[in-house]
């Protein structure tokens, strides 16, 4: 008896302890959605209900460029610049033609920018919006070019730019030709600013590389959605170069709040409001009105 006893206590200390941290809980990608940040899990449709925000942390997820149009402009008013602009392959960079074609199936998008006219809150504009589900929104020739032709569009008509951002860089398939639209982009800004006329830039999640040292920068009013992650090059290798340890925060929407580069951080809830109010102070009197002081 004694020894069954001992065989009983031995089984037991064998068993391995499973903590709850251990065990992989499926969650379905249909009904369910787990925070990236805090791991807070909530209803699929709860989260949509509230613009893909995490309610626990409010971690902002990615959205497509569909989506972002659909909570920033009035309804049925945007009218889409350049809609059969699409890349070629000019370095002949293996499968390129094959990736655009999956992705502009994908997508829905001939490339990873969506331009054209809306009005927000009642005040018109051209808007831009990046979507990091085609190549990571990476800049290229087309980005380049419908971004520039945006510029002049807006020029044209005395309108102001609204971009949102949202990009790994410059687009590796295209060489040369996509650091190209860095100058090309900035031109087109300098031109649109010398008509005295609004540019607004809101970065999202995340805007990086070519996109940041370019357009993305040169916004008269530069907005940031929390936390995003904004930069040029990556941690690593800025660590590297210089041989510190950079900050935890950096790189991050409030880091460069602090440090200037970003005049405020708007929660994608108060977004389209804080966009029509600027736009609202911003507006052209008609041709020939006169103030109050003559």
């Amino acid at each position: 008896m004694i020894q069954e006893l001992f065989q009983q206590v031995k089984s037991r200390v064998a068993m391995p302890i499973i903590s709850a941290a251990d065990k992989k809980v499926n969650v379905p990608t249909d009904l369910l959605w787990r925070c990236p940040r805090c791991g807070n899990v909530v209803m699929m449709d709860d989260y949509e209900k509230n613009h893909k925000v995490c309610a626990s942390c409010s971690y902002h997820s990615r959205l497509s460029a569909f989506e972002r149009l659909a909570l920033t402009a009035d309804p049925d008013s945007f009218v889409e610049l350049d809609p059969d602009m699409k890349s070629v392959n000019p370095l002949e960079f293996r499968n390129y033609p094959k990736k655009l074609e999956q992705l502009q199936r994908s997508t829905g998008l001939r490339d990873a920018i969506l331009t054209g006219e809306c009005t927000i809150k009642g005040h018109p504009c051209v808007i831009g919006i990046m979507d990091s589900r085609f190549l990571m929104a990476s800049m290229g020739s087309v980005v380049g070019e419908k971004i520039a032709r945006a510029f002049e569009h807006a020029a044209k008509l005395r309108l102001p730019v609204i971009l949102f951002t949202a990009s790994g860089g410059a687009r590796m398939q295209e060489g040369i030709i996509s650091l190209m639209q860095m100058a090309k982009t900035a031109g087109a800004v300098s031109r649109h600013n010398a008509e005295g006329l609004l540019y607004i830039t809101v970065l999202t999640d995340p805007t990086t590389g070519g996109v940041t040292a370019s357009f993305a920068s040169l916004g008269d009013i530069i907005i940031a959605e929390p936390k995003v992650l904004v930069g040029f090059a990556g941690r690593r290798v800025i660590e590297g170069t210089i041989k510190e340890k950079l900050p935890d925060d950096f790189q991050t929407a409030e880091f460069l709040l602090e440090h200037g580069f970003v005049d405020m951080i708007v929660s994608r809830h108060q977004l389209r409001r804080t966009l029509g109010h600027i736009l609202k102070m911003h507006i052209e009197k008609p041709a020939g009105e006169v103030g109050e002081n003559g």
